[in-house]
């Protein structure tokens, strides 16, 4: 017996409530209908005799029995789609569910496709929490899955700690969010814990905020921060009695993300999750206000010199609270991007609602230029990330939107320039980050930590008074907020060009000034997206195996450290073992290689030095630029895979 396969994409339309036609499937793959022998719905017999043998031959059947490759029920389970359907609290994925089942029941291969990967497995809880797609089924973001979370949760707190734990909940303007944010609160509230449930949607960084300020013992907050508009997530936090150390109000870390998801595994039937109609405790502004006062102080000044700001919230929840902060102190010359203000879960006028990527801030760029702006600062749809923009005559229409490693610097050469009046504290950024940092802080006699990639990591250095990653993500005030925090970085931000802008000075000026003391740092990344996976792993086993660049733009490759076998913190101590490769040329150009931990993508982060003499730096800025193009195409020929795509990350 054997199958019959068609090209798909050439294929004639089927009707599977029709049946297949396999006498137009056989024509298709060059087979004449009369070697077809129908043999009930959707199969056939091919007398493969007679098309084989020659006019003049004696008759025999020789046949083989096909079938039309329609999917099957073979890697779907049924009873498990039956039995969640029927324990779904939401009405709408149950009436998506449903509405898949009887589609597949009729033979739809797209709902069997779709009921498949929703039923794929367990969304996994790791150390960002949960994120995925919305939709029905165990493996998309749905009050099934986020009332099992909080179950599990508040089963590990209560294991932990015993009855009256306290855990704050904030929620961003997704689609469901505040769903998931009440979900939460009634099955906390129902397990015996303390909720605190914000009155409405509210940035990340005030939820961190706010986990500290009441000593909550846990903190939720149900974003998926930057992702695509049918996405959702769920980020959890730990406090108060549940860590103690420098970590107290971060992310969770192994081995909490293991014992919660064990926890999550362990909840039995929806229905023995106890949930309470009422008895959480909603936080109103009084928590808000707070925050924004220690926000507009974070730079432990206010404006010196007026600024004109255009200020994009991304279509998310930060752009009253960061105008109101940057108002605090001192900046009243706020125009704002009116067509992305206002909160939007679909993210209307941009592609994907990450400052990073190219044209999200178009409009915030063609506002700055029609009103003379001095400055663009732009959050991402939850406000923990801060991105920044400058004039500059030698960019492309006249702004220049800084990389997530230059504001780090110069946020870190602010933050170091207030920590040296007392000679302490501890700058620190990810291993995936500029090396400039380092110099920063050993100019100013201050210590400096490497950190694994993730603000997980970066929140918990003990003594950190500034702590960065390259993906826009800045924690300029740790003892308030220990998480990344777009809108003290804004106010940060503003203050710096405001005190440049007071002494004659721009940011563009300070950014050379670095360069001439430290040399130009110049980094940028490339990576590659593949549809499988697996192919992330063989290339990791394949570059450790052999197959690793010798040289890069042209510069032999002087050192290789496996980050499986650990990597110096920068101060004597060694970072956990993970999966990342780094590559040091004798020109002291680095490439770091790692999976990301959120897409299927390779990540190469790419950084060149260049000295800078008596030359101008924008010659020194060329030089690297021409550089890192070197270096990226060489990285794109050594990773060029099957399925696999170049792209800008």
């Amino acid at each position: 017996m054997s199958d019959f396969r068609a090209d798909t994409d050439t294929a004639p339309a089927v009707d599977s409530h029709e049946g297949v036609d396999l006498v137009a499937l056989a024509a298709h793959a060059g087979i004449g209908a009369e070697h077809v022998v129908p043999h009930g719905r959707d199969v056939a017999k091919i007398d493969l005799g007679a098309m084989m043998r020659a006019p003049d031959q004696a008759r025999g059947s020789h046949y083989v029995v096909v079938t039309a490759m329609t999917p099957t029920s073979s890697d779907l389970d049924i009873a498990a789609v039956t039995a969640w359907i029927a324990e779904d609290p939401d009405p709408a994925t149950r009436t998506e569910l449903s509405g898949l089942m009887a589609r597949h029941d009729k033979g739809d291969a797209s709902a069997t496709a779709a009921l498949t990967d929703a039923f794929n497995g367990t969304l996994t809880f790791g150390t960002a929490g949960l994120r995925g797609r919305l939709g029905g089924g165990p493996n998309r973001m749905n009050r099934a899955v986020v009332i099992r979370a909080a179950a599990g949760l508040s089963s590990y707190l209560r294991q932990t700690l015993g009855r009256g734990f306290t855990v704050v909940i904030g929620y961003d303007a997704r689609h469901n969010s505040e769903q998931f944010a009440r979900d939460t609160a009634a099955v906390v509230t129902g397990a015996g814990g303390q909720a605190l449930l914000f009155e409405k949607h509210c940035p990340t960084p005030v939820l961190a905020f706010a986990l500290r300020r009441l000593d909550a013992d846990a903190g939720v907050m149900v974003t998926a921060s930057h992702n695509p508009p049918q996405d959702n997530g769920y980020k959890v936090y730990l406090g108060g009695r549940a860590v103690t150390d420098s970590g107290q109000g971060a992310q969770i870390v192994p081995p909490f993300d293991a014992a919660i998801a064990h926890a999550i595994a362990a909840v039995g039937p929806l229905a023995s999750v106890p949930m309470a109609d009422s008895g959480w405790q909603i936080l109103g502004n009084a928590i808000r206000e707070e925050y924004l006062e220690r926000a507009a102080l974070s730079a432990r000044m206010g404006a010196a010199a007026p600024l004109r700001i255009v200020l994009t919230a991304m279509h998310g929840v930060g752009g009253p609270m960061c105008r109101e902060a940057l108002t605090r102190a001192g900046f009243e010359d706020i125009v704002v991007v009116p067509e992305q203000f206002e909160p939007d879960p679909d993210f209307p006028t941009v592609a994907f609602p990450n400052p990073e990527e190219p044209g999200a801030l178009d409009l915030s760029f063609a506002l700055a230029r029609q009103v003379d702006a001095d400055l663009v600062i732009a959050n991402d749809p939850d406000a923990d990330r801060c991105a920044v923009a400058i004039p500059d005559p030698h960019a492309v229409g006249g702004w220049l939107q800084l990389t997530g490693d230059q504001v780090g610097a110069l946020l870190g050469e602010q933050a170091a320039e207030l920590a040296a009046f007392t000679g302490t504290g501890v700058l620190a950024n990810s291993i995936v980050s500029s090396r400039l940092l380092r110099r920063i802080a050993q100019s100013h006699g201050l210590e400096y930590r490497r950190t694994l990639t993730g603000f997980k990591w970066i929140s918990r250095v003990p003594d950190l008074v500034f702590g960065y990653e390259e993906a826009l993500g800045y924690c300029v005030d740790p003892a308030m907020v220990r998480d990344k925090d777009g809108i003290s970085a804004a106010v940060r931000m503003a203050v710096l060009a405001s005190v440049l802008k007071q002494q004659g000075r721009s940011v563009l000026e300070l950014m050379d000034r670095l360069a001439r003391t430290h040399g130009l740092h110049a980094t940028s990344p490339v990576s590659m997206r593949v549809d499988d996976l697996s192919l992330i792993t063989k290339t990791m086993e394949c570059l450790r195996s052999g197959s690793a660049p010798t040289h890069l733009a042209g510069s032999p490759v002087v050192k290789t450290l496996d980050l499986l076998d650990g990597a110096s913190d920068g101060n004597g101590g060694t970072l956990p073992a993970t999966d990342g490769l780094v590559w040091t040329t004798a020109a002291n150009d680095r490439v770091v290689v790692r999976p990301s931990g959120t897409e299927p993508k390779l990540k190469c982060y790419c950084e060149v030095i260049v000295p800078v003499g008596a030359d101008p730096v924008e010659l020194a800025r060329r030089t690297a630029a021409d550089r890192l193009e070197a270096i990226k195409t060489d990285l794109r020929t050594i990773l060029s895979l099957p399925a696999a795509r170049p792209s800008s990350m």
